[in-house]
C-alpha cells in the first residue's frame, strides 16, 4: 500500500543538477556538505549556473511511466503522483527528472524512481533504453503537447515496472494506482497539465490500449 508522507518545502541550495521533483514543472533542491558547486563530475550546479544553463541549452530528462503489472505481464494499474504546482494548483503527475552529467539513462531511471516513490519500489529497469516517446518541451506554448516555461527541454519516455511497495517522497503528496481506463480518462482533463496526459496517452498506446 502507498503512503502519502508530509514534508518541508524549505529550499536549500544549491540545486542539484539532476533532480527535477514533478518533471518538467518543479525544481527540487538538495545539498551536499562540502561538495563544490561546480562539480561536474558530480552533475551538482549552483542555482545560478543552472539558470546559465536553460538560457542557452536544451536540458536532457527522463518521464516515466509506473505500472503494476498481471501474472500475463499485462498493465494491471499505472501510478500517477500528486503533486502541487509553484502556482498553488494540485496536478497528477508522472515521474520525471534531469540525467546527471556522466549518468547513464539507466541510473537515472533507477534514481527518479527512488526519489519519488522510495527505496522499495523495486524498478525493473527496462532491457532496451529505448523510449517509447521523445517530448520536447518549449518555454514558448503551442510550439508542441509539452510546455514548461523555464526552458527548453528534452525527454525521453519510458514504462517502468515496479515490483515493491511505493512511498511518495520529495514533495509528492500522494501516489493513486489506476486502471489503465481510469488513466486515460484522467490524461484528458486538466487535472494532468504541461504534456503528462499526452505522454501517459501515448504509454498506453505503446502497451496495446486503444486510445
Amino acid at each position: 500500500m502507498c503512503r502519502a508522507s508530509s514534508l518541508p518545502f524549505a529550499i536549500p541550495s544549491p540545486l542539484r543538477y539532476g533532480e527535477l521533483a514533478g518533471g518538467t514543472g518543479h525544481a527540487a533542491y538538495g545539498t551536499i556538505t562540502g561538495m563544490p558547486e561546480t562539480d561536474t563530475d558530480t552533475g551538482w550546479l549552483s542555482r545560478e549556473q543552472l539558470r546559465d544553463a536553460r538560457d542557452r541549452l536544451p536540458i536532457l530528462y527522463v518521464n516515466l511511466v509506473p505500472v503494476r503489472v498481471d501474472e500475463r505481464s499485462q498493465v494491471s494499474s499505472v501510478g500517477l503522483l500528486l503533486r502541487a504546482t509553484e502556482q498553488g494548483q494540485i496536478q497528477r503527475e508522472l515521474v520525471s527528472g534531469r540525467v546527471l552529467y556522466h549518468e547513464r539513462l539507466r541510473d537515472a531511471v533507477l534514481r527518479h524512481i527512488e526519489r519519488d516513490l522510495g527505496p522499495m519500489a523495486l524498478p525493473q529497469v527496462p532491457l532496451s533504453p529505448q523510449p517509447f516517446a521523445i517530448a520536447e518541451y518549449f518555454p514558448t506554448p503551442g510550439v508542441t503537447p509539452f510546455h514548461d516555461p523555464r526552458q527548453h527541454a528534452v525527454a525521453l519516455g519510458y514504462v517502468v515496472v515496479l515490483m515493491g511497495d511505493c512511498t511518495p517522497q520529495g514533495n509528492a503528496l500522494d501516489l493513486a494506482w489506476l486502471s489503465p481506463a481510469e488513466a486515460l480518462e484522467l490524461a484528458a482533463t486538466p487535472e494532468m497539465g504541461g504534456g503528462h496526459g499526452v505522454l501517459l496517452r501515448q504509454a498506453l498506446a505503446h502497451l496495446g490500449h486503444a486510445v
